[in-house]
Parts: structure tokens; C-alpha cells; sequence
């Protein structure tokens, strides 16, 4: 892979918190506008170089910044149907103002292989016990205004955060809407309920927003057998082992969709899965196998092995060496699950660490997008995947800055390095964290999102950049 410098091109300054960047084009438009959704709750259109607000939901919206000013709640997820121009329709996936919760923890968690309890906690009283609610919704462009239509899906979280960034997407290959869920929060996921096909949290589920269930307050729930069986019918389930995720990409090629899925990291890597051929799991056969006490038939269903893996390897706990601070502990966290886990998940397309001595390379902190870039303009890029990281871990006193790099599919299908991307773009001496990444409908241009700050309260602080040769 060659060597990439680009530069940014400011659009819009001066915004709150950017947590999704897509365009569409509105009904009696002939041009694409950029989309852009805050966390605290606006969306924003840009086109034609006018700059308006398209929907502000900041009361709806939980109040943020509970955790000192960093949040992973509020506004993460906006999706247009296909057929927009024409029906109007949108999609929402945000966190509900007034549902905060005491936390399903009252401590911080972190397993310890030599105490049982701590490897197979159970999240129990659910309906006390949670953080806050999350909740999917239909609106629809009804002269010129939003309007909300319809309640998908009401989500009960554990924790603060993991709730998926950019998490609202559709699939061209399906055309059904595409919902990435986190693994629920805190750390090393407590309950371990991303593996459990029944747990909703730790998933990437597919929902045909054309059937009209049409139920006026659906329930609020955690797992897939507390819902009725009209929204049940709606519902596919086509990965499970998802820690963190920023949506799912998709690259046509050769008549079919290649599919990009980040997962963010624990303690070690950062990793990035693709695949082109899935089976999914029908809600329904989840929930029936269950009352069978049986597993739901999963060959060619996609794992990407959370909790017991972290990428490439066996999740582990990192400690000091108490006599070598120079070196660190690396202790498998489950051993067992890993184990388990080993034959049914899929290996990354790439990792990359938080810590890395190699020159030419960068130390992560977080994953904040992956985006198909098809166009010509940056030449070296073209068929690439684009993706970003929240900061660099540096050991200098230098502005923090966040991470652009990419990586390519290998033909013979083996996993693959990454190179950095380079910026001739002067921040001046302010701290920079990017926050999302995002395409124009037809992957030829690429948007940037970044933030002064990694407190969502600390406000207009966001700047939406596009990225040009």
C-alpha cells in the first residue's frame, strides 16, 4: 500500500459533537445534502452551501455528560430510507431523555479468572437495574417538516456506554434498515451478553421497516423473547461478538456486497471484520429454538468472537509487571470462552494496537468509523477502506490528534496491513479527536467529523471536514 496525503476542506465549524455524517437527497432536490446529527440531538443539512437545522430533538434527548463530561449516549444513530426522495421516511436511534437509571453495577468490573463469580454474572432486576432506555424510531418528511411516525424498537441498556455510533444503516444488498448494537457497557462485557443470541445488546440485527407492525407503544425491552411476535417477524439477527461498533459498510464487487464491520477494543487492539456471505437467524428461530432449550441452527452465521476475543486474540487483562515496570502482565480474561468461541467467530480483516513500536504506524485509543471510499480523486485510495481512530496515544506534550488510515481486501482473503494516512492541514495547537467518518451516497467522497474535545458537554466544538487529494 502507497503512501496517502490528503487535505481538509472546512465545511460547517463551530457544531456540537458530530456522531453521524450522511448525505441523502431531499424530496424536489436534484443534489445530494450532508447530513449531519449531533449527539445532543440536531440534525443539520448542508447543501448548496446553505447550512440548515433539519430536526432538532435536544429535549427528547437524555441529559448528557453525567460520566465528567464524557458520554457515548444521546443521537448515535440516523439512517434514510431508500426510497426517501419518495416517501420521506428517516430513522432515529437515540438515548430517551428522562429514563436514567442507577447503573446494572453499583462498581466498575473487571474479571479476574481466578474468582468464578466474576466470570459468569448475571444481569438480574433488569427493570431497576439499567442505565437508561434507548429507542429506534420511524419519521417522515410530511411538507417540508419531520414528523415522528412510529416507535421501532425500545431498548433497556446497562450501562452508559456501548450503545453503536453511526449505528443506523441500510443494507443495499437487503434493503432492510440495519441496527448495530453494542455489547451493553462497562468493560469486558459483564453479563457476557453479546454471545447470547437471545440478548439483543452485542448484535447487528437487520428490521424490514416496510412491514407496518405499527404497535403504539411497543415494550420496552433487553432481550428478543420480550417482544411481540409482529416485531419478532420484522427481525434477522446476522452477527453476534460485537463489543463497540461504527455501523456497517458496505462495497459493491462483482455483483455482490462486500460487508466492513468495526469492533472497538478492550485492552488491546482495535479491529476491523469483513465478509461477503452471511445466514442470518430469523428472531422467531431464536426465540423458539429457546423454548426447545436448543441452539438455533448458526453455520454461515457471522461471529465476530466478543467476549472471549478482542480481534486476533484471546481477550486479555493487562497488568503491570511489579518488578519490571517496563513490561506488562497479559492474562487471558476467558479462557474457556475462547476456547469456545474459537471455531465459530471470523477472523479481522485488520487489527491495529494500542501500542505499536513500528515507525510508520500509530497506538489507538478507539475506532470511530469505516467507509468505502470509490472514488477517483484521491487515486490511491480508490477501493480502499477508509477509517478512523478517536486520539493517538502519544507519549509527547503535542496536541492530541486523532488517526486517518486505511487498509485493502487481499485477494487470497488473508488478513491485511494498514497505512496511514497523512494530513496537510494545520489544526494549530488545540486538541483534535475524530469523532465519525462518513460517504456521499456514492462512496466517491469522504467527510470528516471532529472534535475540540472528548466531553460532549464542552459544546461547538465540531467541525465537519471533507477529505480531498
Amino acid at each position: 500500500m502507497k503512501k496517502v496525503k490528503v487535505d481538509l476542506h472546512p465545511i460547517v465549524s463551530n457544531i456540537n459533537l458530530p456522531t453521524v455524517l450522511k448525505t441523502a437527497i431531499l424530496p424536489g432536490d436534484s443534489f445530494e445534502s450532508l447530513f449531519v446529527a449531533t449527539q445532543v440531538g440536531e440534525v443539520l443539512s448542508i447543501g448548496n452551501g446553505i447550512i440548515r437545522t433539519f430536526l432538532d430533538i435536544r429535549e427528547r434527548v437524555i441529559r448528557l455528560g453525567s460520566n465528567g463530561g464524557y458520554d457515548e449516549r444521546g443521537l448515535v444513530g440516523l439512517a434514510f430510507h431508500p426510497d426517501f426522495y419518495c416517501n420521506g421516511l428517516f430513522y432515529l436511534h437515540y438515548s430517551v431523555a428522562g429514563t436514567q437509571g442507577p447503573g446494572a453495577l453499583s462498581e466498575s468490573f473487571e474479571p479476574d479468572p481466578c474468582d468464578p463469580k466474576t466470570l459468569t454474572l448475571k444481569w438480574n432486576n433488569r427493570e431497576t437495574q439499567f442505565d437508561h432506555i434507548d429507542t429506534v424510531e420511524e419519521w417522515m418528511l410530511q411538507n417540508g417538516l419531520p414528523q415522528k411516525r412510529r416507535t421501532l424498537l425500545n431498548l433497556r441498556r446497562p450501562f452508559f456506554n456501548h450503545n453503536g455510533v453511526n449505528s443506523l444503516n441500510f443494507s443495499p444488498e437487503t434493503g432492510k434498515l440495519v441496527l448495530t448494537t453494542g455489547d451493553g457497557g462497562s468493560g469486558y462485557d459483564p453479563f457476557h451478553l453479546s454471545q447470547d443470541l437471545m440478548e439483543i445488546a452485542g448484535k447487528i440485527i437487520e428490521m424490514d421497516v416496510d412491514e407496518d407492525t405499527f404497535i403504539e407503544h411497543p415494550p420496552t425491552v433487553t432481550r428478543f423473547d420480550e417482544l411481540p411476535v409482529s416485531i419478532q417477524e420484522t427481525l434477522t439477527v446476522i452477527v453476534s461478538g460485537v463489543r463497540n461498533a461504527p455501523g456497517i459498510s458496505y462495497q459493491r464487487y462483482n455483483n455482490q456486497y462486500i460487508k466492513y464491520v468495526g469492533n472497538v477494543g478492550q485492552k488491546l487492539v482495535e479491529s476491523i471484520f469483513s465478509f461477503v456471505k452471511y445466514k442470518p437467524i430469523p428472531v422467531t428461530q431464536i426465540v423458539q429454538a429457546d423454548l426447545r432449550k436448543a441452539e438455533p441452527e448458526q453455520e454461515g452465521f457471522i461471529n465476530l468472537g466478543w467476549r472471549g476475543w478482542e480481534g486476533d486474540f484471546p481477550s486479555p487483562i493487562i497488568r503491570e509487571c511489579p518488578d519490571n515496570s517496563e513490561l506488562d502482565e497479559h492474562t487471558i480474561a476467558f479462557y474457556n470462552e475462547a476456547v469456545i468461541t474459537s471455531t465459530k467467530r471470523i477472523r479481522p480483516l485488520i487489527n491495529y494496537f494500542h501500542e505499536d513500536p513500528r515507525p510508520d504506524k500509530f497506538a489507538g485509543t478507539a475506532l470511530t468509523g469505516v467507509q468505502v471510499y470509490r472514488g477517483n480523486s484521491i487515486s490511491h485510495l480508490t477501493g480502499s477502506i477508509v477509517f478512523t481512530d478517536f486520539a493517538r496515544r502519544e507519549e509527547s506534550d503535542a496536541p492530541t490528534r486523532g488517526a486517518l488510515a486505511y487498509t485493502k481486501v487481499r485477494m487470497d482473503g488473508r488478513p491485511n496491513d494498514f497505512r496511514v494516512i497523512d494530513i496537510d492541514y494545520e489544526f494549530g495547537s488545540e486538541a483534535v479527536y475524530y469523532v465519525s467518518l462518513g460517504t456521499d451516497l456514492n462512496q466517491t467522497r469522504l467527510f470528516l467529523g471532529a472534535y475540540g474535545s472528548p466531553r460532549v458537554t464542552d459544546f461547538n466544538k465540531g467541525t465537519i471536514f471533507e477529505i480531498v487529494p
